[in-house]
């Protein structure tokens, strides 16, 4: 057995491990809470932790297709919807720590947080963009849209990247150093995604066949 190839059970075994490991994030919180290790201001932290795991597991659902088209890891496609899911579930928490805990349901107060900072102005948008996704990640809505409309909704998530990361760079107000980096990584992401789709709209040369000589 290969990298290329992996069986199913232990291809299991390397989802298990990723399911895992995308849920530290939340066990840190969670710890945090119940220690009183949040800081001063648990909301923010929260906020700010579920927002930036947020975009690294958007990264990571990107980079699935580049790195199967290097490497030839085909397997590595069958752990990009639960990558995408587990971004959805922490873009949840992100928003829903806005808008219960900063904000306790006051619809007042967010309708001018929209209007008025740019940041949630795109981030607001950005959320609502995950949620198709999340929705049509399922075997019998895959069917029913059909490849090329499934293939077409999902590409949403190119935008999604985009609109995350103008989020986080206006969000923070000093060390650009983390969204710069998410910046870079979705340049780099993006310009593979330019590249395959160039190659793909090449013309495949045709074999040469050499005719009998008489």
């Amino acid at each position: 057995m290969t990298m290329k190839q992996l069986t199913d059970k232990t291809l299991t075994w390397v989802k298990v491990a990723l399911f895992l490991v995308a849920l530290i994030p939340l066990a840190r919180l969670i710890i945090g809470g119940l220690t009183d290790a949040l800081g001063a201001n648990p909301i923010e932290k929260i906020t700010r932790s579920t927002g930036y795991w947020t975009l690294v597991l958007i990264m990571v659902t990107l980079a699935v297709t580049p790195l199967r088209k290097l490497t030839g890891w085909h397997w590595l496609t069958r752990t990009r919807r639960m990558l995408g899911l587990f971004a959805f579930f922490y873009a949840c928490l992100h928003f829903l720590t806005y808008l219960v805990l900063d904000q306790f349901f006051d619809w007042d107060s967010i309708l001018k947080d929209i209007i008025k900072r740019p940041y949630i102005t795109v981030g607001f948008p950005t959320f609502l963009l995950l949620i198709p996704l999340a929705v049509t990640s399922n075997n019998a809505l895959i069917k029913k849209l059909g490849g090329k409309r499934w293939k077409g909704l999902h590409r949403l998530i190119y935008v999604i990247g985009v609109g995350g990361v103008v989020h986080y760079w206006w969000l923070v107000k000093k060390d650009l150093t983390n969204p710069m980096a998410f910046a870079a990584i979705l340049a780099v992401l993006l310009s593979f995604r330019l590249v395959f789709w160039w190659r793909g709209r090449q013309p495949q040369a045709r074999p040469v066949i050499a005719k009998p000589s008489n």
